[in-house]
């Protein structure tokens, strides 16, 4: 093993940066090809120590030159971060990287007509920008969300892929940073301080707009036509797990309508806070190496793009190093994901049985349930969307305390915050679609099950109060309930009524409503 004295200076030291890359090498090429033969389809090759690997070039950065593999678009600064950040497998998600296409495809457009950069320059950036809001170099951002909190290296992956696939279009020399450079022309009037977090609110807000409230809003209406059918179906209700007044299923699943109603609500108040983009702030707010009406112009021609209504954020310092809107944001998931865990843990427990549950509602039987019991089917939908409630619960967590954590001008959190929400979004937009199709628009009632309930239920004698009192109603349930007996010849034996005053007070359909 080679010593060397330090880290620092190393760009001042190219012998040292020599030293350093021939020691890791053994170590690190195989990495490297791994990476970019999965991302690439190619076939691994795996060096050997002492074997220099294969189909490379050379690119630079401020720490000086490092081989990348000849078939990736990213540089030098993607590939020192694939070295030094290899952590889990949690890369960057791909509508991030979309977010970052289109502030990068605004910036080169607010630059050019600003005349800080040329139009043949920005005319390529667009080019690769475009095929980066397509999804067509997905494949090229492999980085993970361990990295720094500021989210320099994707900053610096979405740069570098964008300067050497236009450098490719304009026929130059990938890794020559001519005619397009990652970071004076790509990265032109901004700060990985001030685009990660623009790309954060970009890519939140596109997926609650068009994801998950769709989502969410399919969910309602599928519950919503159920409360219809159901309407006149009386049932009996449950506080505290037993038993307690009639109420129809029209209500029961109104209610759990009303709760996603008011969710997507909440969801859509959470979009103005994520609609202020950081852009324009560079480094720490002020605004420096930008032009003044950089921010301004560069948060119009994002909404330009995205047809949402972005605006610049007032505020430049609170918007680098806070981001309570996220947070904000994510509180809004948990609180839907609270409203479906509990609708999910409803719909499983009335669909309890098929024969030992209470059974008053049956859902599809969409696979096998057990490998060692036949025939037994489960409420799989309502498990599932459980879990990912679980797991918004936790990002919540992860988010709200990440989102605490900004130290002076910047919050060092920022990958791990917009990877929890999206993950949320994700998860809670992919599940509503089983919720819908495999369980909600297949539920049943069962009539019988449901009238044998009603007819002996003991919690009827509310009914009976305004006639005979508090205290005589509840010694007929307790006459009824210890003799097992029926209401009815409970209040018989006791003297309290008639069975023409009985008759004429217990209808469950009027208790009801008001």
């Amino acid at each position: 093993m080679i010593a060397f004295p330090s880290f620092v200076g190393i760009a001042a030291h190219p012998d040292v940066l020599s030293a350093v890359q021939s020691a890791l090498q053994p170590h690190c090429y195989n990495f490297w090809l791994r990476s970019s033969s999965k991302l690439t389809g190619q076939k691994d090759k795996m060096a050997t120590p002492g074997e220099q690997p294969t189909r490379t070039r050379i690119e630079s950065d401020s720490m000086g030159q490092i081989e990348v593999p000849s078939n990736v678009y990213w540089g030098a600064q993607t590939q020192r971060s694939l070295l030094h950040f290899n952590v889990g497998r949690d890369t960057m998600p791909p509508e991030l990287i979309r977010a970052f296409g289109i502030l990068k495809k605004a910036c080169a457009l607010v630059n050019q007509d600003l005349g800080k950069l040329p139009a043949e320059k920005a005319k390529l950036i667009v080019r690769a920008a475009d095929e980066v809001i397509a999804g067509k170099l997905d494949d090229q951002f492999p980085l993970r969300i361990w990295q720094t909190g500021s989210g320099t290296q994707t900053n610096m992956n979405v740069n570098e892929v964008i300067s050497n696939r236009a450098i490719e279009l304009a026929g130059g020399e990938m890794g020559s940073k001519k005619p397009i450079h990652p970071n004076d022309d790509v990265n032109m009037s901004q700060s990985s301080n001030d685009t990660f977090p623009a790309a954060m609110h970009i890519a939140a807000a596109e997926r609650v707009t068009n994801a998950l409230i769709p989502a969410v809003k399919t969910v309602h209406d599928a519950i919503a036509a159920k409360a219809k059918e159901f309407k006149d179906v009386v049932k009996i209700g449950r506080t505290h797990l037993q038993d307690a007044v009639p109420l129809t299923f029209g209500q029961e699943f109104g209610g759990w309508a009303s709760l996603l109603e008011r969710d997507i609500k909440r969801l859509e108040q959470v979009l103005d806070g994520l609609y202020d983009l950081a852009i324009g702030g560079t480094a720490v707010g002020t605004g420096l190496n930008a032009h003044p009406e950089f921010a301004e112009r560069a948060a119009k021609k994002i909404a330009e793009l995205t047809g949402l209504p972005f605006r610049s954020h007032p505020n430049k310092f609170a918007a680098l190093s806070a981001h309570d809107e996220i947070v904000f944001a994510q509180g809004a998931l948990e609180t839907l994901a609270a409203s479906f865990m509990k609708i999910s843990n409803d719909i499983r427990w009335l669909a309890s049985g098929p024969r030992c549950g209470l059974g008053e509602l049956s859902i599809p039987e969409n696979e096998p349930g057990s490998s060692i019991m036949p025939g037994k089917v489960n409420p799989t939908q309502a498990e599932a969307m459980t879990m990912v409630c679980v797991q918004v619960h936790g990002a919540a967590a992860a988010v709200g305390f990440a989102g605490s954590q900004g130290n002076f001008e910047l919050n060092v959190f920022k990958p791990v915050m917009i990877y929890n929400f999206l993950h949320s979004v994700t998860l809670i937009a992919d599940a509503c679609h089983g919720y819908v199709e495999y369980m909600i628009k297949g539920i049943e009632v069962d009539r019988a099950k449901v009238d044998w309930y009603v007819n002996n239920s003991l919690m009827l004698v509310t009914a009976l109060a305004p006639k005979v009192g508090y205290d005589k109603a509840a010694k007929i349930a307790h006459t009824a309930h210890v003799e097992r007996t029926s209401l009815l010849e409970a209040a018989l034996k006791l003297g309290y009524l008639t069975r023409e005053e009985f008759n004429d007070l217990m209808k469950p359909e009027k208790m009801t409503r008001p």
